[in-house]
Order: C-alpha cells, then structure tokens, then sequence
C-alpha cells in the first residue's frame, strides 16, 4: 500500500509541476511570444493541437483525449504488472503518467496543450514542447536503460569478482 501511495504522489508532483510551469506561461506570455534564454533555448508560448509533435493536428480533441486516456490506462496496466524491485523503471512510468495526465489536463480542458520548450540555432529549430513531455521522454529512457542495462546484467556483476559475493565466497545457485 505504501509503494502505492508513493507511486501517486510523484504522478501528482508531476502533473501539478507541468501544470503550474503551463500556467506561468500562459499567464505571463501572449501567444506566439518568444523569449531567448540561450543562444540555442528560447521560451516561445505555442499550442499544441495534436499529439507529440504536432503529430494528428487537426484530429477532433475529443478523439485525441480518448488516445491519450487509452495511452495512459496501457501505461498504468504495464506498470502495476512490473516486479516492485525494478525501482527506476517504476521511476519511468511515474514520470510517464504525470506527464500524460499533465498533457490530458490540457487537452480536455482547453482542447489543445501549451507548449513553450524551443530548441534552436539559426538555421535550424526543434519541435516546441513542455515539461509533461519531457517527463514522458526521460521515463521511456529510464524505462530502456533499466530494461536493456540494468535488469539484464549477469548475476555476479557489480559485486566484486564474478559469482562471489562481498566476503569472496562464491554465490549459491
């Protein structure tokens, strides 16, 4: 019960730190605004109407909050189905989730998601985003580094000489 109430609590941090972050911007910068943080960071308010990236822009929001609930219900099912001690994946989904409930808030009450994250230079530019996607991008990445680093080393590794444990006898199988 613990792990559960632990889990929902950094899905809300999440979620509510994304949704504080939208509404600075929303309150403090016109649509289209750009602000120059670093010659390659500028803060740029946009709308986003589709999915990551732009991606559906102009699918009813309607249709793309029910892809979005659908998402997170697949995400949520993955994670109860994951063993307690693969910690930094549970990491994952929990800033996967509050990144997509940050981004579904958006959609369903205001019928697209506030974006402000511009990466550019002067001949080129990145999609614009926002917290809540960074989140889901970094909990897919902790996600694939558990699963594909961490979670996969052979037994004996990271505990000295392989197959001994710490006092050098060697393990049991």
């Amino acid at each position: 019960m613990t792990r559960l109430v632990n889990n929902l609590a950094l899905v809300a941090f999440f979620a509510a730190a994304d949704q504080i972050v939208k509404l600075l911007v929303v309150r403090t910068m016109a649509l289209g605004e750009a602000i120059e943080i670093l010659p390659f960071l500028a803060l740029l308010h946009a709308r986003n109407e589709g999915i990551a990236f732009s991606m559906l822009d102009g699918f009813h929001d309607t249709g793309l909050a029910v892809i979005s609930g659908l998402v997170l219900a697949f995400v949520v099912w993955l994670w109860w189905n994951t063993a307690p001690e693969r910690k930094l994946t549970h990491l994952g989904f929990a800033l996967i989730a509050g990144g997509a409930i940050g981004n579904l808030i958006d959609r369903v009450n205001l019928g697209y998601v506030v974006d402000y994250i511009l990466f550019h230079t002067p001949v080129w530019s990145f999609a614009v985003f926002n917290l809540a996607d960074s989140f889901i991008t970094i909990g897919a990445a902790l996600i694939l580094i558990d699963e594909f680093l961490v979670a996969r080393r052979p037994k004996g590794a990271g505990r000295g000489e392989a197959g001994r444990d710490e006092t050098g006898a060697p393990d049991k199988i």
